[in-house]
């Protein structure tokens, strides 16, 4: 299906934009966008290029490459081609003013190739409106995220259970449930915001590999393959009776993505320590959904999850040992890692048809990784789940 950004979700999110940078209680002249996600968002198309906005209204899209096919894809009007940023002055003044960038985005190198024919007076940060704007999901945005839950779901939970053979290792997993994912209508991508961050599919593996330290922001474990390949699994680790399995992985469908954790047990049931701790993480789910209502604060509802879980849940509640995070949630779509976070600092209230993600999840000494993460939406009623709901360890 190669579907086409319409018009309408184009102007309403370039309007919704130009409302955050005028709002913000700063003076601008410009606004330069150059992340080829965000690019897409707004225009509908992800070139090589420069979407330029002016604080006047005016939208500019300049492009490298291709100029032909962002022509057919975009429904932006003003389409312009550059072969480098000095063909951007034949539009604009001699100076950007104030101006706002990605500056989580930008590198250093880009930014002084701009401002060599385009000078800015002032950089200020764009990237928290650009979160902000992304945040709030519209109807057309919904189907496609709804869409990759129901499928997420169906593979973690009715197609999964029938792969796992005995002495299979973690990278041949992967090829099933990377399979498994392409034959339901995953899109093949894994999107993350966070600077280098790269995976395949997410967080899996078996046993005690799940508790292994990495640099990845998010409470599981990965021994990995080597300290070059640390998010692909290992060859040599193989499944055997009485393991945990753990896979924390991202869908994708047609761009937007769902999160979602699932746990199994191979032949034999897990401790009952584990399995207590993971239903206490199923009760720690539903508590944190359940106040996912316009209005209500990320910082407080991680306060109050945090207040209700038994100590020995906190023990090592959201990673093991030194290795936590101090997050329960996240926001989720064109990228799994967005606005809001469920976390301390994040004072700004929810609002209808935010999409988050809420992973309570807990590591158990000699055992691994247990817990459960599920995408939400945001609604009057509380969070309404997208990926079937928090489950119980599943006996294969």
């Amino acid at each position: 299906m190669y579907l086409k950004l319409p018009i309408e979700e184009s102007t309403n999110r370039l309007q919704r934009l130009f409302e955050q940078l005028n709002n913000c209680g700063q003076d601008w002249d410009s606004a330069i966008i150059i992340d080829r996600i965000n690019l897409y968002y707004f225009t509908g198309t992800m070139p090589d290029g420069v979407l330029l906005l002016r604080r006047n209204g005016d939208v500019m899209l300049f492009v490298r490459r291709s100029y032909e096919r962002s022509c057919a894809e975009s429904p932006i009007k003003n389409i312009i081609a550059m072969n480098s940023y000095k063909d951007i002055l034949t539009k604009l003044g001699e100076s950007l003013g104030k101006t706002y960038i990605e500056t989580e985005k930008m590198p250093i190198a880009m930014l002084n190739r701009i401002q060599k024919y385009l000078p800015i007076e002032q950089i200020l940060s764009l990237d928290r409106l650009l979160l902000k704007t992304r945040s709030i999901k519209s109807a057309y945005e919904l189907e496609f995220i709804q869409e990759s839950g129901r499928q997420h779901n169906h593979v973690l939970t009715e197609i999964m259970p029938n792969l796992f053979k005995e002495g299979m290792s973690e990278i041949e997993m992967l090829s099933q449930l990377y399979n498994a994912m392409l034959v339901e209508g995953h899109q093949g991508l894994t999107r993350f915001a966070g600077f280098q961050t790269e995976v395949c599919v997410g967080q899996y593996g078996f046993g005690t590999s799940t508790l292994a330290a990495t640099n990845f922001d998010g409470p599981g474990g990965m021994t990995g393959m080597s300290p070059l390949l640390p998010s692909i699994g290992s060859r040599e680790r193989r499944l055997q009776k009485g393991d945990l399995i753990f896979i924390d992985i991202a869908y994708g469908y047609m761009g937007y993505q769902t999160d979602k954790t699932q746990v199994y047990s191979f032949k034999s049931r897990l401790p009952q320590q584990a399995l207590d701790l993971h239903n206490q993480c199923i009760a720690a789910q539903r508590l944190a959904a359940e106040q996912l209502k316009p209005g209500n604060i990320p910082a407080q509802i991680y306060s109050n999850v945090c207040q209700r879980i038994s100590p020995e849940l906190q023990e090592n509640f959201m990673g093991y040992g030194q290795r936590r995070v101090a997050f329960i949630g996240h926001g989720v779509g064109l990228y799994i890692d967005e606005y809001p976070v469920i976390a301390k600092g994040f004072d700004e209230p929810l609002a209808e048809n935010m999409v988050v993600a809420l992973e309570p999840k807990v590591g158990v000494s000699g055992v691994g990784t247990v817990g459960v993460e599920d995408t939400y939406l945001v609604t009057n009623n509380g969070g309404i789940c997208l990926t079937g709901g928090g489950r119980e360890v599943i006996e294969i």
